[in-house]
């Protein structure tokens, strides 16, 4: 169910060289493989402002123990492997295949000149809650372990780590655990090399939050943090405050209400002080539990007003950014409306007052009952295309794999699929994963498509096999960018 398509190399080198930013999309490293580093960190190099990128590393039937991956780049857009910075050891104590090595986080250590790995350590049941900790001379690894251990003598498990860019101090950010005695969030300072923790900073008490991470500003300090619902999204929160000691806030949403902060769980944030702005950037996860080695990205630019003590993400399907300027700017499509399309088989068009000129397509059950775009305008060159849909799977019920938590007694399923072919050419069939929206919620998610040139192209859209039934979700509308090259540069 989880695959390529097969027409998707022929796309890669087109995307290898592409400078956008697309949250949700197929991210591909310069070799054209999928980018394989999950609930990680990016971290700049102190010698060359490479940014790194390391992350959980994941493959179909693993999902764990993988160890972490790293990979660089330039523009935050383009990414070059270069493997496993830290490789599980078999029959090691702490960091063997049947091991949990999550959400790893690297930072530069003055006082050893060396780069310092953290990350939850633990075992398939979650009975260690620890921080594992290796070491390396080069930022790219390898990582030697060191330890693991328990901070402070408390249980740790999401873990994140923020350094404050005024004095150069790094602080732990975990939770500690989901026992009834537990469910707080720890903030704690590390000694001056970053090899052990000092003291507790401050204690976000019985919130039951996880996925922690800050962002600063010359004002003010944001913690952002994700419910605990597992594989699930939910509504991201922020707390503020002028010390890191406190006192913070109430939690605000950072997304607008129901749409899960886009899908995504929080994890990291990136702060770019360019030549002429700051950029903020949100790095979240969208994760995929039926194959989580194909999980997504949700990078996202904030916009932070201190006067108003506020946080929130921009939305962007496609967006360029300058990492030298600090400037980000949304690439313009076209777009063309679900109202206008043709429809075949049990597909129809139906009121909706939430959607593009009051009306949505419904009804998309495989490839007998479509929708198709019609007069689509291409470049003849790779070109991402983003699918504005509402999938209503909480309508299931409760004993069917397609109910979620909205209905009592529900699972969740995630996803729909949809199949997507240009031009009619059944030889290449796209998938698009559909994640569960909400009733009147309307989201998107991005493939990279081959287009014709010209303004003769149609794509279709069907349903695929989702693991119950072969539905696509409702359609909106779909938004055609332009590739990279003939975007206009701010």
């Amino acid at each position: 169910m989880a695959r390529l398509s097969v027409c998707i190399s022929a796309l890669l080198a087109g995307f290898s060289t592409a400078k956008y930013i697309v949250p949700g999309g197929r991210w591909h490293d310069t070799d054209g493989n999928l980018v394989n580093a999950h609930a990680g960190c990016v971290t700049v190099d102190k010698d060359t402002g490479k940014f790194w990128l390391f992350g959980e590393y994941k493959v179909e039937g693993q999902t764990e123990g993988g160890g972490v991956s790293v990979y660089s780049s330039d523009d935050l857009a383009t990414w070059e492997s270069h493997g496993l910075a830290l490789a599980p050891v078999e029959g090691h104590p702490y960091i063997s295949p049947s091991h949990i090595i999550q959400r790893p986080k690297v930072v530069y250590s003055e006082v050893s000149d060396e780069y310092h790995m953290w990350w939850h350590a633990d075992n398939s049941t979650y009975g260690l809650l620890l921080q594992g900790f290796a070491r390396s001379p080069n930022i790219s690894g390898p990582y030697t372990f060191e330890s693991a251990t328990a901070p402070l003598g408390n249980w740790s498990q999401d873990f994140g780590i923020f350094t404050d860019y005024k004095d150069g101090r790094s602080y732990a950010l975990y939770s500690n655990g989901d026992r009834q005695e537990g469910r707080d969030v720890y903030l704690t300072a590390y000694n001056d090399d970053t090899t052990a923790l000092d003291k507790v900073i401050h204690r976000f008490e019985k919130y039951d939050l996880e996925a922690p991470t800050i962002v600063q500003t010359d004002k003010s300090y944001y913690a952002l943090m994700s419910h605990k619902t597992g594989y699930r999204p939910n509504n991201v929160v922020a707390f503020r405050a002028d010390s890191l000691a406190g006192p913070w806030s109430q939690p605000f949403m950072v997304a607008p209400l129901n749409t899960r902060t886009f899908n995504s769980q929080s994890g990291f944030t990136l702060t770019i002080k360019g030549k002429k702005k700051t950029a903020y950037l949100y790095l979240g996860d969208q994760w995929d539990s039926n194959s989580l080695w194909e999980s997504r990205y949700i990078w996202l630019p904030m916009e932070i007003g201190d006067r108003e003590k506020t946080l929130s993400l921009v939305w962007n399907d496609v967006y360029d950014l300058d990492v030298k300027t600090g400037e980000w700017s949304a690439v313009k499509g076209k777009t063309y409306y679900a109202a206008d399309a043709k429809t075949t088989g049990a597909a129809f068009k139906q009121e909706a007052n939430f959607a593009s000129k009051g009306v949505i397509a419904t009804g998309i059950y495989g490839n007998d009952s479509t929708v198709t775009f019609e007069g689509v305008e291409g470049s003849g060159k790779p070109q991402w295309v983003s699918f504005y849909y509402q999938n209503t799977d909480d309508m299931g019920f409760g004993d069917q794999p397609g109910g979620t938590p909205d209905r009592i007694g529900g699972a969740w399923q995630l996803r729909r699929i949809a199949s997507v072919v240009v031009n009619g050419n059944e030889q290449k069939v796209e998938t698009l994963f559909q994640r569960d929206t909400h009733k009147g919620i309307i989201l998107s998610t991005p493939l990279l498509l081959a287009l014709d040139k010209g303004k003769e192209n149609t794509i279709t859209v069907g349903g695929l096999w989702n693991g119950f039934d072969y539905k696509g979700a409702d359609l909106d509308r779909i938004v055609v960018y332009p590739p990279e090259t003939d975007h206009k540069k701010h």
